[in-house]
């Protein structure tokens, strides 16, 4: 398990001491901040590494009229865990109504579904992220070394407000001793940047320290309209963003980060932690894709660009880090951590130069996808592919494939897609195993496109490929010239030329 995640689940358990203390604490922002972005984080910094409680109050007020406008209740559950069974809570939403002015969707409470899924159960932590109010279940308060994080529910706060924050003095624990907590109304006090970014400039920076449009990569998504037809550029700051990232309707966006090594967004989430709901198991409407189990989750979204970062998981347990529905969509010089799946991709997508890492069914989805000078590690089989007859699945031109395990074949398939695709192209191959492929057989597996062409090894060499699997196919250079060529064309694969990158 990460120790990230351990510490969490440790942390929300822990009994405090009855001892009040005062230790010393930094805040952010801090008390009287001016120009502080919509989306801001709280956190709080102490001398030595804080622990969780699992009780009190976090609370939010606006300070021009003291009514509570956001509340964290420590005695709920965080969400569902794989090692542990965390006691229930009730969840009253109240004060924790979407229902701010500029909302278009009034009162609405999280975990309302957007689709015909039943509604999310209350006994976990809820937050609506990206508009989904079906939500999702989220940490509010990740330590890391001596900071302690704290995570308002999205989009509570507005342009122009002056607003305190109240800590119980449960809240949090330093060296065995409970923090003083924050009672009064000008203890921890800010102000709001009075307007939003210029909207006809079509470009936001996001900064995790404040000094961009918005803090978080999600603020900045928020603000782009839905379904756009003009370009946006969202430009990312070097800096750590663990947070969970949700948009949809989104068209015509670029998120580009600063260096691709330094822009890190990440967050401990999976399958468990945020399952799919019990009674829906494929995307019913657009916009209401039922799995919300990555750090970073692009819906219905079209013409996107992603470029320059990474994006990883941090926990262990079925996640990808990057799920992407839509079509026409481009990610570029990006690395991606999974733990089990790495990349989940519904739609047409073109990858290229990007770094994609994970556990097993390393790429998955229905596609098509075609993946160009990307290098992919895999501890079991690369890809689990789902494309049906009328697409393509998973085409790889001049990647590199490096297994981490004698089970690390290109891909599998068990009858149920027997339409599944997947194309190696100039590849380079890295301790895959002879055999190549798993689970092609006669019968439902007829129309299964297995192939490979000019595989070699890191050292240059042609691959022995004379041990693949039965049903699997080498295409010949000369033979099979020209659908070598055809597959070396992304718009064949695809459907669309990707052209120049913007």
């Amino acid at each position: 398990m990460n120790p990230l995640f351990a510490s969490l689940i440790i942390a929300s358990v822990t009994t405090m001491s009855a001892t009040a203390a005062k230790p010393k604490a930094t805040f952010a922002p801090a008390p009287g901040a001016e120009k502080v972005n919509v989306d801001t984080r709280l956190s709080i910094t102490f001398p030595s590494a804080p622990t969780i409680g699992d009780k009190g109050m976090i609370r939010i007020f606006d300070a021009a009229t003291d009514v509570c406008i956001d509340s964290l209740d420590l005695s709920i559950p965080a969400g569902p865990t794989e090692s542990t069974k965390l006691p229930k809570a009730p969840y009253t939403f109240d004060p924790y109504i979407y229902d701010q002015p500029r909302h278009t969707n009034r009162t609405i409470k999280p975990g309302t579904p957007s689709g015909s899924a039943a509604a999310t159960s209350d006994e976990y932590q809820l937050n609506i992220i990206g508009g989904f109010t079906d939500a999702f279940h989220f940490y509010p308060i990740i330590v890391t070394g001596n900071k302690a994080e704290i995570y308002p529910h999205n989009n509570m706060l507005d342009y122009g407000r002056d607003y305190y924050v109240t800590v119980d003095p449960d809240v949090l624990v330093v060296d065995g001793k409970k923090f003083r907590g924050v009672t009064k109304k000008d203890g921890w006090r800010f102000s709001v940047r009075t307007d939003a970014p210029e909207a006809a400039n079509r470009t936001v920076t996001v900064a995790a320290d404040g000094s961009g449009d918005f803090n978080t990569v999600q603020g900045a998504m928020d603000f782009i309209p839905d379904f756009s037809s003009g370009k946006w550029r969202v430009f990312i700051k070097n800096g750590d963003y663990e947070e969970l990232v949700y948009f949809r309707n989104k068209r015509n966006v670029t998120i580009e980060g600063e260096n691709r090594d330094s822009v890190y967004i990440h967050y401990p989430n999976n399958e468990v932690f945020n399952p799919h709901p019990a009674d829906v198991s494929t995307n019913e409407w657009l916009g209401t894709f039922p799995s919300r189990r990555a750090p970073f989750m692009m819906d219905n979204c079209t013409d996107m660009v992603l470029r320059n970062f990474t994006v990883a998981t941090t926990c262990r347990g079925q996640a990808e880090g990057l799920l992407i529905m839509g079509e026409h969509n481009i990610v570029k010089d990006v690395t991606v951590i999974g733990d089990g799946d790495a990349l989940q991709a519904n739609g047409s997508l073109y990858m290229e130069n990007c770094r994609i890492e994970g556990g097993g069914d390393t790429v998955l989805g229905r596609g098509p996808v075609y993946f160009k000078n990307c290098t992919l590690l895999s501890r079991g089989p690369f890809a689990y592919i789902r494309n049906g007859s009328s697409n393509h699945g998973d085409v790889f031109v001049d990647c590199t494939l490096i297994g981490l395990s004698p089970r690390a074949v290109f891909a599998r398939t068990n009858g149920t897609y027997p339409h599944c695709e997947f194309v190696l192209i100039d590849c380079t191959l890295d301790d895959i195993p002879a055999i190549g492929w798993e689970g092609i057989t006669k019968g439902p597996h007829d129309y299964v496109r297995f192939f490979e062409a000019g595989s070699k090894n890191p050292d240059g060499s042609p691959t022995d490929t004379s041990k693949r699997a039965e049903g699997s196919r080498i295409l010949d250079s000369v033979k099979d010239r020209k659908l070598i060529d055809a597959y070396r064309n992304p718009e064949f694969v695809l459907g669309w030329r990707p052209g120049d990158i913007r």
